[in-house]
């Protein structure tokens, strides 16, 4: 069995100091020989400055792809031209292409108002010269009208020119397997279209449940009782958090995922103890 890619996800630092740590941490994620690292990009736009400037060093610091996301609602498609011609001029040929969060006070969804709209104006605008992934939800986008409205989105967003999906994350591999044999009976081929697990490490009980609240992901209810049960013991978290991911990844590999985008968190630890345990690092370089 073939080892699934791996890749990692990075959100631009707030302050200096963050934003040094950042670059530490992609030198040391660098040594496992990801397939690419994405940049997030705020509502509306909010991180632009940022996400540029970290995404510039990043492709100045190594020969490893960066993957700008890139969001749309509330933007007008002369702004998202002049996006895509500047990370053109940065070498970039790889977008996450999200309709992303209206900002707090703006009203007006702007004239790319959803992702497939996006995905459309990308193709128009560039060709092929980019490799678009767009975001797939295996619990349901928290706005969606139903699940197989959700569906029927996703599967338009691939026909409109999406290369792949990266999923939210979750911690259910049958949510994940179900969206991808459902993409599959609506004539999706997942060998040249695949959908990537995305997968969130465990490190803290409080971050973790704000980030699924926020955005619809299931956290079991083994995992939170768990979790309330370590209180503020971090090292219990750790532990707990790994296996259960651990486990979630190997029946993943066993079930044929093609790839697995780890939200990083900036850090470290977590993501390099998975892929190696994994072993999903390169045998040349272990």
């Amino acid at each position: 069995m073939s080892k699934p890619a791996f890749s990692f996800e990075f959100f631009p630092a707030k302050s200096e100091v963050g934003h040094e740590k950042l670059l530490g941490t992609y030198d040391e994620l660098n040594k496992l020989a990801p397939g690419y690292f994405s940049v997030t990009y705020g509502a509306g736009g909010s991180t632009r400055s940022r996400t540029l400037k970290i995404v510039k060093e990043l492709c100045a610091r190594g020969t490893t792809p960066v993957a700008p996301h890139i969001s749309c609602i509330g933007d007008d498609k002369h702004e998202v031209a002049e996006l895509l011609e500047l990370y053109k001029s940065l070498g970039i040929d790889r977008l996450v292409a999200l309709r992303g969060d209206l900002p707090s006070g703006q009203v007006g969804m702007g004239q790319l108002p959803f992702a497939l709209d996006l995905v459309k104006f990308i193709r128009e605008h560039s060709g092929d010269h980019f490799h678009i992934e767009v975001a797939a939800y295996p619990e349901m986008h928290p706005q969606a009208k139903s699940f197989l409205f959700d569906i029927e989105n996703l599967v338009n967003k691939y026909k409109a020119g999406a290369n792949a999906a990266i999923t939210q994350f979750f911690y259910n591999a049958d949510s994940y397997l179900y969206l991808r044999d459902a993409l599959e009976q609506r004539g999706i081929d997942m060998d040249t279209q695949p959908l990537v697990a995305g997968i969130m490490p465990i490190t803290n009980s409080s971050n973790l449940m704000r980030f699924a609240d926020s955005c619809g992901a299931d956290i079991p209810r083994y995992i939170r009782k768990q979790l309330a049960d370590f209180g503020d013991d971090r090292t219990a978290i750790r532990e707990f958090g790994f296996e259960v991911v651990h486990r979630l990844c190997e029946r993943l590999i066993s079930e044929g995922v093609p790839a697995m985008h780890f939200y990083s968190m900036n850090k470290v630890n977590p993501n390099k103890r998975l892929v190696e345990s994994l072993g999903l690092v390169p045998e040349l370089l272990v």
